[in-house]
């Protein structure tokens, strides 16, 4: 029996560790499919973020950009509401400077109508002088009358100015006055301007300006007689000193004979003009 006994205990004893090995093996296997998710998990869920975070900072560089373009049109509708207020005081001084100055521009039409009304009285005025001398000269037919200050001879009348001007102003000057720089066309014009300009410098309407060649001012040629220019003029001398150009414009000299100069020169001037048939 006890032979028996002891078989017995081994025989349990073999089957206890054998049975023992089986669920060893088994817990480790448990063990590893127990952390495989758990860390499928974790990665998924890293890698989410990491993708979150990549489309965040796109977003917020986007947000970025978006804000600096509001604010600078918040800037721009700021300067252009600033602007609009300085120009609405503009409009109001405006309109304030043009009340206060109706007054002011009533005077000067005012005054243009007692221009116009004084330049009217001198056309009256000028044409009762003609009316007199033609009284004067028991109404002779065929004479010609000159306004105040005028000489006539012939046909036209002549205005020998006692002021200094340059070619142009002279020009101008003449324009204004319905008459132009004196134009001498015949050898009586010439004695005569020559008798009264008395020895002093004097414009006349001959220029070569334009062209280079020599014309009166109402553009027709000038035909070149050397016998009434000084010896060697003209010369377009350029060594003046006043500013570009050569001696463009015509004067009579001293002695009667022509002379070039150049056109800023301040000169004594002749005008010319129809006379008014009496």
């Amino acid at each position: 029996m006890t032979t028996e006994y002891h078989d017995d205990a081994e025989d349990d004893s073999n089957s206890f560790w054998t049975k023992d090995q089986r669920p060893v093996s088994i817990s480790g296997a448990s063990v590893s499919r127990r952390w495989l998710f758990p860390g499928l998990a974790a990665a998924f869920t890293l890698l989410l973020l990491i993708i979150i975070g990549a489309i965040g900072g796109s977003t917020t560089n986007r947000l970025w950009t978006v804000e600096n373009k509001v604010s600078n049109l918040t800037e721009a509708l700021i300067t252009a509401q600033k602007l609009a207020q300085d120009a609405s005081k503009d409009v109001q001084r405006l309109k304030f400077s043009v009340e206060n100055n109706k007054d002011q521009l009533g005077s000067v039409s005012e005054a243009l109508k007692q221009l116009s009304t004084l330049d009217s009285i001198s056309r009256s005025v000028n044409k009762l002088k003609c009316s007199l001398e033609r009284l004067t000269n028991n109404g002779t037919a065929g004479n010609t009358c000159c306004p105040a200050g005028w000489e006539n001879f012939e046909t036209s009348c002549y205005y020998f100015a006692s002021n200094s001007l340059s070619w142009d102003k002279a020009r101008d000057w003449c324009n204004g006055h319905d008459s132009h720089l004196v134009i001498l066309q015949t050898e009586k014009e010439w004695r005569f301007v020559i008798s009264r300009a008395a020895g002093l410098f004097h414009w006349i309407g001959l220029t070569d300006e334009r062209t280079g060649k020599w014309e009166w001012v109402n553009l027709t040629p000038y035909i070149m007689n050397r016998s009434r220019w000084m010896p060697g003029q003209p010369d377009a001398w350029t060594n003046h000193g006043l500013g570009p150009g050569d001696e463009d414009c015509a004067h009579i000299h001293y002695d009667g004979r022509l002379n070039d100069l150049h056109c800023s020169q301040k000169l004594r001037y002749i005008c010319q003009k129809h006379g008014i048939r009496s």
